[in-house]
């Protein structure tokens, strides 16, 4: 196959995508309601979700165009008591390779993610709000937003594709009904949950997650080089835990999402690989976690702003920097025209 130029960057990549391709015929694609709501007991108010039981009223909001502007003034809302946010996202897998020279492996990694980020789009993000203490909002506590994705225009891996689809994403309405991704990043960037530093951002092995979510509040392709990847995501994000990365200090958890769940002895919610489900698990593990290995405090300096299967790059504290004090002023200066 031929290789196709890096945009804007250093090296080839080698395609491994397909444009157009046609989702199994045999795959099932189940209609879901707007709401999806599970129940153990009820109560009113906040509520912590045990490792091994859920005992309040869970609910995981599907976001799609219509009713996004309602669902976001909600998370305005909800937002000012509930800042530590466990955020997944769901993409059509690794398209495209870079070939050449790097620097080290640490070097390829990120250029592997910068191709591909580069070239598909985010399909879904899920977003579960809890407090310092684990515990959630009664009522709603996850949203997960569906954005659009066209599987005849948009590029993206047929194993990736099979296994949403298997996992209940319905691509026939992310097509019709999906988020618009510009109208959505600019709702975001007012509504309290970037460029907030006392918002702690939870996630689980999120290179390629907040690569998404930088491509997203930009509108831009990602940096060419790592620590300018990092520099950016800090302004957005000031405070990350990567449960993946916590792992290392954490004797004998291992493995990917599910498996650390099943260690931990939680219970998920919603259906694997799905953004808003995996969203409220990765929350679940983190506090978990930190019960059980960190006696309650994690130490920042060691832990903070790493993501894992990156590289040296740090999302952390270069706020205090002058020149990242002053793009945020910038950026903070850009968000009050947008609401004026």
């Amino acid at each position: 196959m031929p290789l196709i130029p890096a945009l804007g960057g250093r090296g080839r990549w080698i395609p491994e995508f397909k444009i157009g391709a046609s989702v199994d015929d045999q795959i099932k694609r189940k209609e879901a309601c707007s709401l999806t709501k599970l129940t153990h007991g009820g109560s009113s108010g906040a509520f912590r979700m045990p490792a091994a039981l859920v005992e309040n009223s869970q609910v995981i909001c599907e976001v799609w165009a219509s009713n996004l502007e309602e669902e976001m003034r909600k998370i305005r809302e909800i937002v000012l008591s509930y800042s530590y946010i466990a955020m997944d996202t769901e993409f059509p897998g690794v398209v495209v390779r870079p070939i050449g020279e790097f620097r080290s492996s640490i070097d390829y990694q990120y250029q592997l993610l910068r191709c591909n980020v580069d070239l598909l789009k985010i399909i879904q993000l899920g977003l579960t709000f809890t407090n310092e203490k684990g515990e959630y909002p009664s009522g709603i506590n996850t949203w997960q937003f569906n954005f659009k994705f066209n599987l005849t225009e948009d590029m993206y891996s047929q194993d990736s594709i099979d296994l949403l689809a298997n996992s209940g994403l319905q691509f026939q309405k992310h097509e019709e009904e999906g988020i618009d991704t510009l109208h959505f990043a600019e709702l975001l960037m007012t509504s309290g949950v970037v460029l907030c530093d006392n918002v702690k951002w939870l996630s689980f092995h999120s290179g390629y997650d907040f690569g998404y979510m930088v491509k997203l509040l930009t509108d831009s392709r990602l940096p060419e080089e790592e620590h300018e990847f990092f520099h950016i995501l800090n302004l957005f994000f000031p405070s990350i835990y990567d449960v993946k990365y916590l792992m290392k200090s954490c004797k004998n958890l291992k493995g990917g999402l599910q498996e650390v769940a099943d260690q931990l002895d939680l219970q998920r919610i919603g259906r694997q690989h799905q953004a808003g489900s995996d969203s409220l698990l990765t929350g679940m593990a983190f506090f978990r976690m930190k019960e059980l290995f960190f006696e309650d405090s994690i130490d920042d300096a060691k832990y903070c702003g790493r993501l894992y299967g990156l590289g040296t790059g740090v999302a952390q504290k270069q706020n205090e920097d002058v020149d990242s004090a002053q793009e945020k002023m910038s950026i903070l200066a850009m968000i009050n025209n947008m609401q004026q």
